[in-house]
């Protein structure tokens, strides 16, 4: 395995897409569950407007976005041609294939912004009304009490979102095959091509087993850190 180039070459596609998605549908749903957690008009038809892309189902939203990420006719080519702007490959491109995929991962957030909208809820409203007593503005009133209670929330979503993007494998199965040149050869597809295409079941096992280990690592490392920067209510509750 340590001799197998893509071996490698799968290993740091996942992590690359796992370092680029992770931290971009956190700050998307983070942002989206702070709006919907204003009292406007309508808040009940926007929150289902915003979660409805995850009741889509997983190869439904893929095939949706092979026509998005088409560079002849795709909508995202045809935005940046009415804005002046040059065209892309998207995912055809060695080089612009898992940053397209990082994009296509905050399509659904849904149930990461769902989570962060009832910590949200949960924040105790005298805290906020100390902050403006003291004059705190709306951004002393983020950084001093919203943050640091939502912080168990953030915890769990960073958690749950590391380990999915391990083991992504529908946009290389679907989309991209592992190509172009192998760019998006995440792990869980390699995994699988060797073990239903090549029909090496030994070597799969294999591949399996340090896929948890890397992920049982990373969980590991989280929680360990987690204690610096997560911030509990109850004393001791760490």
């Amino acid at each position: 395995m340590l001799d197998d180039e893509l071996f490698w070459k799968s290993l740091s596609a996942t992590t690359y897409y796992t370092l680029g998605a992770v931290p971009l549908v956190l700050i998307v749903s983070f942002a989206v569950a702070m709006l919907l957690n204003q009292r406007v008009r309508g808040l009940s038809l926007w929150r289902t407007i915003f979660y409805l892309p995850t009741l889509v189902p997983a190869i439904a939203n893929v095939v949706l976005w092979i026509w998005i990420f088409n560079p002849d006719f795709g909508l995202l080519n045809s935005l940046l041609r009415q804005a002046g702007l040059p065209g892309s490959q998207w995912i055809y491109d060695e080089a612009t294939a898992i940053p397209s995929l990082i994009i296509m991962s905050t399509w659904g957030f849904g149930n990461t912004m769902v989570i962060f909208l009832a910590g949200l809820q949960g924040v105790p409203r005298h805290l906020y009304e100390a902050v403006s007593i003291d004059g705190g503005g709306p951004l002393r009133r983020f950084w001093h009490v919203t943050l640091p209670m939502m912080t168990p929330t953030i915890f769990y979503n960073l958690v749950v979102g590391v380990v999915g993007t391990f083991q992504v494998f529908n946009q290389a199965y679907v989309m991209t095959e592992g190509g172009p040149n192998h760019s998006t050869l995440f792990f869980v597809y390699y995994l699988f091509r060797k073990a239903f295409t090549e029909s090496e079941m030994g070597y799969a096992s294999a591949l399996a087993w340090v896929l948890f280990m890397i992920i049982m690592v990373v969980t590991f490392l989280l929680f360990r850190n987690a204690r610096r920067w997560v911030y509990y209510e109850m004393a001791g509750a760490r």
